[in-house]
């Protein structure tokens, strides 16, 4: 029999939220909840939407888990809020894991993670509360990720590495072995990080620029 779950949220985390522990979980998605001034539409995904502040009522914790489908928004900040909240209304939050990621930790991994396809987590690695790990990242061993963290799409953090809370770290970058990256830190897409990063360091790639010769000059395409 499956469990029920209720999703916060009513944007594109939602939605694939849904998707995903509809299709590869053993959960039974039954409704999503917004704070009340967010609330434009009676429904979501077919499914009744609640306001947040009566959320207990309608969905109670001893029956019902809550999973915070948010994104990283303010630095992770929004979602940090809702998880703590939903915590201390005394919800389950559960995280999603997906069947095609290749866990080798023992599966020591936080509430409310939700970690996509494709994901190599090798031995020894932790990871907090409320961490998003999008497809397709590299977590090498006895690396540390601590809570609420946003991590994008082919990512790679080498063995020993330590990312502090609340941080972002962009697509295709590469964090080399055995160093920190604190607190609040947004690391950009394709940067390379080769030393440790202070707390609220903002790390910013370099744009490929364009060329002068336009593509139809090209002579074999």
């Amino acid at each position: 029999m499956k469990k029920h779950l209720v999703i916060f949220g009513s944007g594109d985390m939602a939605q694939l939220a849904h998707f995903y522990f509809t299709t590869d979980s053993d959960y039974e998605v039954v409704a999503f909840t917004l704070d009340s001034q967010y609330i434009s539409e009676p429904s979501f995904c077919d499914l009744p939407v609640v306001p947040f502040e009566e959320i207990s009522s309608h969905y109670p914790p001893a029956h019902y888990d809550l999973f915070i489908a948010l994104s990283y928004s303010k630095l992770n900040a929004i979602r940090k809020e809702k998880y703590l909240l939903a915590k201390e209304m005394g919800y389950h939050l559960p995280s999603f894991i997906s069947s095609r990621a290749t866990i080798l930790n023992g599966y020591n991994i936080g509430e409310n993670c939700f970690i996509f396809e494709d994901n190599t987590i090798q031995p020894f690695v932790s990871i907090g509360n409320n961490v998003t790990l999008w497809s397709g990242n590299h977590i090498g061993h006895h690396s540390t990720i601590k809570d609420h963290c946003f991590i994008a799409s082919h990512v790679v953090v080498s063995g020993g590495v330590e990312i502090g809370e609340q941080c972002f770290i962009g697509v295709n970058a590469t964090l080399r072995d055995h160093i920190k990256i604190g607190e609040k830190c947004v690391i950009g897409a394709g940067t390379l990080i080769l030393a440790d990063a202070a707390p609220e360091g903002l790390y910013i790639g370099t744009a490929t620029p364009r060329a002068t010769l336009p593509s139809t000059q090209l002579r074999k395409i």
